[in-house]
């Protein structure tokens, strides 16, 4: 099977698509820097000069491919409308890549007892995204509606991943953020007391849920992607303990800003997002095998004295 991937550089795309070349297919990746298409090669992976942007290139691409995955930016319409204008009436798979951040509410390092499924978010249900993630569950509908037009769209929605990546990007988004934050400054923080909670999964579960749904997914598909969940508490512990740092502080969200931005502080480390993956355990037969981050945070992370290294 010949694969069209976007993100081939990045964390979540890079991992699948070193895993697609494992395993016997072809991968065409989108690249926008040239230093990257050797590295690119060098991996196996066809490198396709270019961006989310340049509309021809992607139409091109997804119609010369025998499946596409859009993993490079869940928020970039224009590229989710030009795959889906691309496959219209092929019948042929298409990807797309989500965040449960869509469900994250703004409590401040706060706990909520809300926990959403695929039936909660469903277009035909009563719930609504915050105005800031509006555009991307738009995007979400988008993609899913292309069922209508004879393209085997699916939506994965992952929820916070760990572990290191398979590709050329090592890292994921926020236990690295933590962390990285922690050796800048001698100090592990979280937002306010923690006790906020997000649903989480391992890259390598991931990858298996996206090789899955590119084989037997039903068109119009939605999954949520996790395994467990972990409060920011319990991992700030453990990265603190690794970092043989002091007991974790709380910060204000002002600060918290300052330092990380509005979207990673309110979003990405201040909410909670726990969602439950029914629909890929019973529909794929998904059966993810890690559980735990704050048992990878111990186990994978060495530290000493001056620095974090990663084996």
């Amino acid at each position: 099977m010949r694969v069209f991937l976007t993100g081939a550089t990045g964390y979540i795309g890079g991992s699948l698509a070193v895993r697609l070349v494992d395993e016997g297919h072809s991968v065409a990746g989108l690249v926008r820097s040239p230093a990257a298409t050797d590295a690119l090669r060098r991996l196996g992976i066809h490198p396709v000069g270019g961006s989310l942007d340049d509309t021809a290139l992607l139409t091109h691409e997804a119609r010369q491919a025998d499946a596409v995955v859009n993993a490079a930016d869940s928020d970039h319409g224009a590229a989710a409308r030009a795959l889906v204008a691309a496959l219209v009436g092929s019948g042929k798979p298409l990807l797309h890549t989500s965040g449960s951040s869509i469900v994250a509410d703004d409590t401040r390092g706060e706990l909520s007892d809300k926990v959403f499924t695929e039936d909660d978010v469903d277009p035909a249900s009563p719930w609504r995204p915050a105005p800031a993630k509006a555009a991307r569950v738009t995007i979400d509908r988008l993609v899913m509606a292309a069922a209508r037009e004879d393209v085997r769209s699916v939506v994965l929605c992952n929820s916070l991943i760990y572990g290191y990546g398979r590709g050329l990007a090592r890292d994921s988004v926020q236990i690295p953020l933590l962390v990285a934050h922690a050796k800048a400054t001698g100090v592990v923080r979280r937002i306010g007391r923690g006790h906020n909670v997000w649903s989480t999964a391992h890259i390598d579960d991931v990858v298996d849920l996206y090789l899955r749904a590119l084989a037997d997914a039903e068109p119009g598909s939605f999954y949520f992607v996790e395994n467990g969940e972990s409060s920011f508490a319990d991992m700030t512990t453990a990265i603190a303990e690794v970092l043989g740092l002091g007991p974790a502080q709380p910060w204000g969200i002002d600060d918290a800003i300052a330092a990380w931005g509005h979207e990673p502080a309110v979003f990405a480390l201040g909410s909670n997002s726990r969602v439950r993956g029914v629909r890929a355990r019973q529909e794929l037969d998904w059966r993810p095998r890690h559980s735990s981050t704050t048992d990878w945070i111990r186990r994978e992370l060495t530290a000493d004295r001056d620095s974090v290294r990663f084996p």
